[in-house]
């Protein structure tokens, strides 16, 4: 009855049965099917849920006569009529109102409200037709609508140089793998809210005991605010991630990138003399924040390494490898779990693993980071940097002084 055998003959054998057989045949192949059989049968066939719980509720019976009692069979043309039968001009009030507008058109009778089958179903009553909401819901079904989402595609317009920057940022990052260069993803993941708060998802618990949370999400419930910034290393499928309590800026970020180093990279990449740092083009790691490549160089100098940094174009922050390869994987796994304390933070990043080996060290920084910070053209003259020749505004390197 699925798969491949909903087919024209299944649908043939249908039509030869009584009512009553072909409601006691769905109920058998939906009991068969099991859980989920009900919609799996009403989806091949058509037919309506009840239709097919009253044949399963038939075929309970305790002998065959009882059964026979309940098959009666309705002459054709049975039912009640259609209400568009009856009433032609409601499916063309009902296609005129899907029509209208909903963002504040003040000629249509739905502004600022969605359309809902209840709505509809007021509306026409109003214009003296009494149809129910199940009922306008199985007509838009035969219109051809559908109850659907939002669905993020759109990315706006793409920049002319998107391509090339991949292409650019795909060879450069192969070719430090192979000489044995780090090359890492940075970003920052969002904001949590420290307290008893609801964290979405759900988490296996003794029945009927839930993790009891604030009803309300309040800034005086708060017992601060977490900000994860990691560093991922694509190549070993390792990751730090520094929580921040004070700011997002281009001082934390790059504080963030030292934190990878001193905890990962020393000892992994003893032997390297440059480092590739692929990030996106905007917030405390853009491409235009004179602060990011200030402390950049300070970093530079310490740690005795040229550091590259690629920028991904804009909208296209999705393609972060550090987004769906590490902290994705850090919302799995605390989901349902209220974050009540810094350290639960701390514990939970480190915690989070996968089976192709992820490991993360998260470290808690205390230190308060100054936001609005000015460097001076000055400052920015001293820096050892030098742009690519192949999109100058997102590729350059800064070397050690």
């Amino acid at each position: 009855m699925v798969g491949d055998e909903r087919s024209e003959l299944t649908l043939r054998f249908l039509s030869t049965l009584n009512e009553s057989q072909k409601r006691w045949f769905l109920a058998r192949e939906a009991v068969l099917l099991g859980y989920g059989g009900i919609k799996k049968i009403c989806d091949l066939t058509g037919t309506s849920k009840p239709t097919v719980i009253r044949g399963i509720k038939e075929l309970k019976c305790e002998s065959y006569k009882e059964l026979l009692e309940q098959s009666r069979i309705r002459r054709s043309g049975g039912g009640r009529t259609r209400i568009d039968e009856k009433e032609p001009e409601v499916l063309n009030l009902l296609e005129k109102i899907m029509e209208e507008t909903t963002a504040g058109d003040p000629m249509s009778l739905l502004k600022w409200t969605s359309k809902s089958t209840y709505q509809i179903s007021e509306q026409l009553r109003a214009l003296g037709f009494a149809i129910s909401a199940d009922t306008i819901g199985r007509r838009l079904k035969e219109m051809d609508y559908s109850l659907q989402a939002n669905i993020k595609t759109v990315e706006g317009v793409s920049h002319a140089d998107r391509d090339s920057q991949f292409r650019y940022i795909n060879e450069l990052a192969k070719k430090y793998i192979e000489d044995n260069n780090p090359v890492i993803s940075v970003d920052t993941k969002k904001k949590e809210r420290i307290g008893l708060f609801k964290n979405s998802g759900r988490k296996w618990r003794p029945k009927g005991a839930p993790i009891e949370v604030n009803t309300y999400d309040f800034d005086d419930l708060t017992d601060g605010t977490a900000i994860p910034y990691g560093a991922y290393d694509i190549d070993k499928n390792k990751g730090v991630v520094n929580v921040g309590i004070s700011h997002d800026t281009a001082e934390f970020a790059v504080e963030s990138i030292r934190q990878w180093w001193r905890l990962f990279g020393c000892r992994q990449y003893s032997d390297s003399k440059k480092i590739l740092i692929c990030a996106d083009g905007g917030g405390s790691n853009g491409s235009r924040n004179r602060a990011w490549k200030y402390f950049l160089q300070n970093l530079s100098d310490d740690i005795k390494l040229s550091i590259t940094v690629c920028h991904y174009p804009p909208g296209t922050s999705k393609w972060n490898k550090i987004e769906h390869r590490m902290f994705s994987f850090i919302s799995m796994n605390w989901r349902g779990e209220p974050l009540i304390n810094y350290e639960t933070v701390v514990n939970m990043i480190s915690s989070t693993t996968t089976k192709t080996g992820l490991k993360i060290k998260a470290v808690l920084d205390k230190k308060t980071y100054e936001r609005g910070l000015k460097i001076t053209d000055d400052q920015m003259s001293k820096l050892k940097i030098k742009y690519h020749t192949i999109n100058s505004q997102w590729n350059y390197t800064i070397s050690p002084k």
